[in-house]
């Protein structure tokens, strides 16, 4: 079986999203831990992450959702450690209006290729990434792109619930890498 390690972005994921709920439905998916979600720092984030991975039985799958989509960019410049794969949800633009200034330490987002498979599942109605700018990462980050409809960033305020159609992509992701 693959470990799934959960990236949850700024503030964390809450009792809502799909992250709390997938984890809440099986206890073997981890959540990586960094001092603060209301005041990320890359260099903290980077070294969570680098934390959580190490201490994984077996090569990990990241599920990374919104900030944590650069967390895994940025990462995976610095570091060697395998993962099987990453599935990114709701990657946010770093230049856009609405971008958060406590996260402006990840801004800087890497375009280089990952070493990884990786999927991008995006949002037509994302008012944190617009559709051009995921589809540009998807093409420089050498990810597959799953465009899934109007669903908002893809968060607890989407109303996705367990969100069965995210988790198939998972599965499918997992079983294709």
């Amino acid at each position: 079986m693959t470990e799934i390690i959960h990236l949850p972005g700024i503030a964390n994921s809450g009792q809502s999203h799909w992250h709390t709920l997938w984890e809440d439905a099986d206890p073997a998916i981890r959540r990586f831990a960094p001092t603060s979600w209301d005041k990320p720092d890359l260099s903290d984030w980077v070294a969570a992450l680098e934390k959580a991975v190490r201490a994984a039985q077996t090569p990990p799958i990241l599920v990374a959702h919104s900030l944590a989509c650069l967390l895994v960019a940025h990462w995976h410049q610095v570091s060697d450690l395998p993962i099987t794969g990453a599935m990114l949800v709701a990657v946010p633009d770093p230049e856009s209006s609405v971008f958060p200034l406590q996260a402006v330490s990840f801004a800087d987002t890497p375009q280089r290729k990952f070493r990884f498979p990786s999927l991008i599942v995006a949002s037509t109605d994302d008012p944190y990434g617009s559709l051009p700018y995921v589809q540009t990462r998807a093409e420089q980050w050498g990810c597959d792109l799953k465009v899934i409809g109007a669903a908002g960033h893809i968060n607890g305020q989407s109303e996705l619930g367990g969100w069965p159609e995210g988790l198939a992509l998972l599965r499918d992701f997992v079983s294709r890498v």
